[in-house]
């Protein structure tokens, strides 16, 4: 499956750890960034995939559990750490659940808003995989 865990570099400091991002640890351009947050522990979010866009999820606070599939695989991978960032490649279903109290979710994202990048179906982009490929 066409993800992988990036560390993000981090400054430490007695009074405040840092965390940065910048060109060379995000392997694309940001086009766009949104974060999610007051999330019931309940809800799921995600439940798409998109055909062009990559995007990096961080747990900014909390935790949450990033279930990912590709059409044959599934994977589930808990981000807790503000310091990890989650690299999802297009072509990849993502759902997120199991939210914690107070979590956050950051996303850095390699395209703007496009409607017509997401497939919000499953059966539907199991269907354009196979015929993508």
């Amino acid at each position: 499956m066409n993800i992988e865990l990036i560390d993000i570099p981090k400054i430490i400091n007695k009074e405040g750890n840092i965390a940065v991002l910048e060109n060379g640890v995000v392997p694309f351009e940001i086009k766009r960034v949104y974060y999610l947050y007051d999330i019931p522990s309940t809800s799921k979010r995600g439940g798409h995939a998109h055909k062009k866009l990559n995007q990096i999820l961080i747990a900014i606070s909390g935790s949450f559990d990033v279930v990912l599939k590709d059409g044959t695989d599934k994977e589930v991978i808990t981000l807790n750490k503000p310091d990890k960032g989650l690299l999802i490649t297009n072509n990849i279903w993502r759902e997120l659940d199991n939210f914690s109290s107070g979590a956050v979710c950051l996303v850095l994202a390699s395209e703007v808003y496009d409607e017509d990048d997401y497939i919000r179906s499953y059966k539907s982009f199991v269907s354009y995989i196979k015929t993508n490929k």
